[in-house]
């Protein structure tokens, strides 16, 4: 491919369509069906759809034999699935989704979740980066084979709705799907991060993740706290007690060796490399407050923390009113919201199981002690082996288009259509990419799309995809 004119075209159409629909995308509050059960009676996903579905419509009509449909299951999210015929009859699928976290607190002054801002190369708001650019970012590149007559395989495109929450929707359009996915050879997922903005990042691990609620109940309603604490124990402390026995309270570490897995040599080499590359960037990406620290002071173990290791956080919590409406009154129950990061290649023991038996057995005090886990345990993925052709491939776009060569990392988040697809197409390669880097902060407060990367990564996809293409040709 002629770069200089990928990098004209992509910028282009960039900086003409994909930009303004982004806008227009980023105001709309289409949450994922877990933070909006209405979802569909309030109408925003379906917005969502309808605006990508017409800018993509728009951009594959001159495409001979490109189809793009909204697909409906009853009482599911929608997907749009677009499929552009290439050469051969190995496909390759592209993969992103439209669902959005909820709005979050601490958008700085002029900021918010549905208000798209731009300031020099980024654009503020909910969904941009995770994950609204990616079926514009696939297209891009689509776009750009056929500006230059470039051949590339058939192609599949799935944007989903339920990414967000667990993708409980997605096996149900794989299956109704799959005669027309057939079986890809590679597949591209632009839902991931990246460690800086300097470089084409590839994802080779992702860890898996369970949700629970626990649930600590010591009375029936509030009482004085002057008359029974000392007498009726505290539910928080309970609850606290309770967390000790999955989290050590000193060091961060979950206790129970069920949780653990034997971290592949390859995974080590690449953490190493990782942190030597991005040393404290590691952590000065994330906006600690006051003087605190992050838990190792080796680069390469905190890389290993967050891809590797079992890691727990508290995400939210009920019982308590707001401090300037708290009397004083002894609780009677604290709930709390528990986000449990699994390492990817976990299997065998149900870590629902394993956390309600280490939660709730023998509870302290006799206190009634509820552990309600969300069904859906999204199943972790690690990447197979790179064929030499895609190493290759993914050398010569890093280097052509960001002018470094590729790295390589696991990421701490989960994707569970790749777990999926891992177990249904065994031999298929996998190019997980994505433009979430320092301080882009999805889930967050001050969401951003770093600009430049995504006009990049629609150019290395481009490169690959040209690339599968004459690979299988040669074949």
């Amino acid at each position: 491919m002629d770069s200089t004119r990928l990098n004209r075209f992509v910028g282009q159409i960039w900086d003409d369509a994909v930009v303004p629909s982004l806008v227009d995308y980023i105001r709309i509050p289409n949450k994922s069906p877990s933070f909006d059960p209405d979802w569909a009676a309030h109408g925003y996903m379906d917005d969502a759809v309808k605006l990508m579905e017409a800018w993509a419509r728009a951009r594959i009509a001159p495409i001979k034999g490109a189809t793009l449909e909204v697909v409906r299951l009853e009482k599911r999210t929608p997907v749009i699935f677009i499929t552009i015929p290439g050469e051969g009859t190995e496909p390759v699928l592209l993969y992103g989704h439209l669902d959005k976290q909820p709005e979050f607190t601490g958008w700085a002054e002029g900021l918010g979740p549905w208000t798209p801002v731009i300031k020099g190369d980024k654009l503020y708001g909910r969904g941009g980066a995770d994950d609204g650019y990616a079926m514009y970012g696939a297209l891009s590149a689509v776009l750009a084979l056929h500006d230059q007559g470039v051949k590339h395989a058939p192609l599949r495109i799935i944007i989903e709705a339920c990414e967000e929450s667990g993708s409980y929707d997605l096996p149900f359009y794989v299956d109704h799907l799959a005669p027309r996915i057939g079986s890809p050879g590679l597949v591209v997922c632009l839902d991931s991060g990246c460690g800086d903005y300097d470089r084409l990042w590839l994802t080779t691990s992702l860890r898996g993740l369970a949700t629970a609620t626990l649930t600590v109940r010591v009375l029936t309603e509030g009482v004085h706290s002057g008359d029974a604490s000392g007498i009726v124990p505290s539910s928080f402390r309970i609850a606290r007690m309770l967390l000790s026995r999955l989290e050590d309270q000193d060091t961060g570490e979950i206790i129970p060796r069920g949780f653990y897995v034997d971290i592949p040599k390859s995974r080590l080499t690449q953490a190493t490399e990782a942190a030597a590359i991005l040393n404290k960037d590691v952590y000065a990406k994330f906006p600690f407050a006051g003087a605190t620290k992050p838990m190792a002071d080796d680069p390469t173990e905190l890389i290993l923390n967050r891809t590797w290791r079992p890691q727990l956080a508290v995400v939210g919590a009920a019982g308590m009113p707001a401090p300037a409406n708290a009397g004083n009154v002894l609780l009677p129950s604290t709930t709390l919201k528990l986000s449990l990061r699994l390492p990817p290649t976990l299997k065998g023991n149900d870590p629902i199981a394993l956390m309600r038996q280490t939660l709730a057995s023998d509870p302290p005090y006799g206190a009634e002690v509820r552990v309600d886990a969300d069904p859906f345990v999204s199943a972790g993925w690690n990447a197979p082996e790179l064929a030499p052709w895609l190493e290759q491939s993914l050398m010569g776009a890093g280097r052509a288009v960001f002018g470094h060569d590729v790295a390589y990392m696991g990421e701490g988040g989960s994707i569970p259509f790749m777990g999926m697809l891992g177990e249904k197409f065994p031999k298929t390669q996998f190019v997980i990419t994505g433009v979430l880097g320092p301080g882009s902060n999805a889930h967050g407060p001050n969401e951003f799309l770093h600009i430049p990367t995504g006009k990049r990564i629609s150019q290395a996809i481009a490169m690959v995809l040209a690339d599968h293409c004459a690979k299988s040709s040669a074949h």
